[in-house]
């Protein structure tokens, strides 16, 4: 018997078929449930992926809502700076292809939105997504084919909303201390680092 998995068959040898409900409540639209769910959401994960590149799942944060409904059909999404790597919007350029995992804070309840998404820099787009009088570079289009809420079970295995749980900050060491680290920087002091990161987080959110 072999020990890897390489196939759907290889799988179906381990896992149970699921059930009518995990694949029942899986919508190709944004209905209303899922309209309140975003509109709740200050924080969602974004997994692409394209020929050639390992695959690639980034954050994205803002005030709750800071993802709009556009219709049932179609989500917007402002690209605010980040740090210009683009690893996501490559992914998009090149494949479309989109997931997004949508969280809100207290709430074990997570949301699924799959699709295809394109990259946009008009004008008409970019100026709905106005702060602290700067636009987004750029705003995602995103066109919903699959949306659907998630399974508890990760949120509830980690307690990632339990206060009792949360780590103090001083259990790592600083960023900077890491960066220096990481990046081989041993002529330049972890504080001067630290500072630097500090000030693009305040100068550069919007």
């Amino acid at each position: 018997m072999t020990t890897v998995l390489t196939s759907e068959a290889d799988l179906r040898e381990h896992y149970l078929m699921p059930g009518a409900g995990p694949v029942d409540k899986q919508l190709d639209h944004i209905e209303k449930h899922c309209a309140s769910f975003i509109e709740l959401s200050p924080f969602v994960c974004i997994g692409t992926s394209r020929d050639g590149a390992l695959p690639d799942v980034s954050p994205r944060g803002g005030e709750p809502g800071f993802i709009t409904v556009q219709d049932p059909k179609t989500l917007l999404m402002p690209d605010w700076p980040g740090n210009n790597r683009l690893d996501t919007l490559t992914n998009i350029a090149t494949s479309g292809a989109v997931g997004l995992l949508f969280f809100i804070p207290g709430i074990n309840d997570m949301l699924r939105v799959n699709g295809r998404a394109e990259i946009s820099v008009d004008p008409a787009l970019t100026g709905q997504f106005e702060m602290r009088g700067r636009n987004p570079r750029s705003v995602l289009v995103v066109h919903v084919e699959e949306a659907y809420l998630h399974c508890t079970k990760a949120l509830v295995r980690s307690g990632l909303w339990d206060t009792e749980k949360q780590v103090a900050r001083s259990v790592l060491p600083s960023t900077g201390t890491m960066y220096r680290d990481q990046m081989a920087l041993d002529q330049v002091p972890p504080e001067v680092i630290d500072g630097a990161l500090k000030e693009n987080e305040e100068q550069e959110l919007y």
